[in-house]
């Protein structure tokens, strides 16, 4: 596991930034972990689980015709769970944040944009010259979007009469 210290250097501010985080991991699409801060949980445990969840998300943008994932919050009892695709459509790599229940999630959602912008340029500036041309390939076409469903004017509506009502004289 080999830890980029700038990355390291981030997720450290990002903390700072958000006092109620609780852990912070960057890792490769792949799964790979970047660099971790995240004090009582497996760096590698969560690192796959973050890859799956993040592939697993792909999949249902994908699916729903919504576009790249940019981001999944998982609400828990205890708390939250915040996955950032860091990059481009190719997602050179993932950050997953742990927050307390109590957090502001605006605010959360916030830093977390930030931090994973900021890390995929880290990413992007320390990533060899051969995977830097790997990731300058032209993405697929995007995803054929659903029919737009169009409205049909509802028939007025007629009038009855009811009999108990009228009188006829």
């Amino acid at each position: 596991m080999a830890v980029d210290p700038h990355v390291l250097d981030e997720l450290r501010r990002l903390r700072a930034r958000v006092p109620q985080l609780t852990g912070a991991l960057a890792t490769g699409a792949d799964g790979d972990v970047l660099a971790q801060d995240t004090p009582g949980v497996d760096p590698q445990d969560m690192a796959a689980l973050s890859a799956t969840a993040h592939a697993a998300a792909v999949r249902l943008a994908d699916a729903t015709g919504q576009g790249e994932v940019r981001e999944l919050l998982v609400h828990g009892v205890y708390g939250y769970v915040a996955t950032f695709t860091a990059g481009t459509a190719s997602a050179t790599a993932v950050l997953t944040l742990l927050a307390q229940e109590r957090v502001n999630v605006g605010r959360l959602l916030l830093e977390g944009r930030r931090a994973a912008a900021r890390i995929a340029e880290l990413v992007d500036e320390h990533a060899p010259a051969a995977q830097r041309a790997k990731q300058t390939k032209p993405a697929r076409p995007p995803a054929k979007t659903a029919a737009v469903r169009t409205r049909t004017p509802r028939a007025p509506r007629t009038t009855t009469t009811n009999a108990r009502t009228t009188t006829e004289s």
